[in-house]
């Protein structure tokens, strides 16, 4: 994976960032304040190398973190083990099929948000908890799941647009002629 898709990753999770946290229309509407970096964390362990994925983790929670009521770096470690997790079973998942892409993006959606109440309830932080979490979890969890696969498209269509292609080369060209026997 080249410099630049590493940096577009980090660029759209500081938009990714931003934007859930200036736009309050769909938190006002159905009570849930919308999360796009888990399914972010979910493309860039599927898609990059542990570095990429360490970079986006540690960024984008403490972006995160600065604009919640967070402290700061609690969800750098619930982002990095979730795409770790993902980036070490890589091999054994469909990257290519939209439904397994949109399972990992909801699965990842759900487990963030666990693993940082689970990371406040062991600090001085008592985290708001109630019998809405479930409803704001699995409305958390069909948002992240229905990004993942948009990731994919905008990054591959990205790849396409800024990367060179590769050529393969070979041996052989099929324009030239071989003669055989004695001349």
């Amino acid at each position: 994976m080249s410099r630049f898709n590493t940096i577009a990753i980090l660029v759209v999770a500081y938009l990714a960032v931003f934007a859930q946290s200036t736009m309050n229309e769909f938190r006002q509407l159905f009570g849930v304040q919308i999360d796009l970096l888990p399914s972010l964390v979910v493309y860039a362990s599927l898609s990059s190398g542990v570095v990429t994925l360490s970079l986006v983790s540690v960024c984008s929670g403490l972006w995160f973190d600065s604009l919640s009521a967070n402290p700061i770096g609690v969800s750098i470690l619930p982002l990095f083990l979730t795409g770790l997790f993902i980036q070490r079973s890589r091999q054994i998942i469909l990257r290519q099929q939209p439904f397994a892409q949109f399972v990992l993006g909801a699965s990842a959606s759900a487990a963030v948000p666990l693993l940082t109440v689970l990371l406040l309830v062991n600090t001085y932080v008592q985290p708001l908890v109630s019998w809405f979490s479930i409803w704001q979890l699995l409305v958390m969890s069909a948002i992240g799941g229905i990004a993942t696969p948009l990731w994919f498209v905008v990054f591959d269509h990205l790849s396409e647009t800024f990367n060179y292609r590769t050529i393969e080369e070979s041996s052989f060209r099929a324009d030239r002629q071989i003669k055989r026997g004695r001349q």
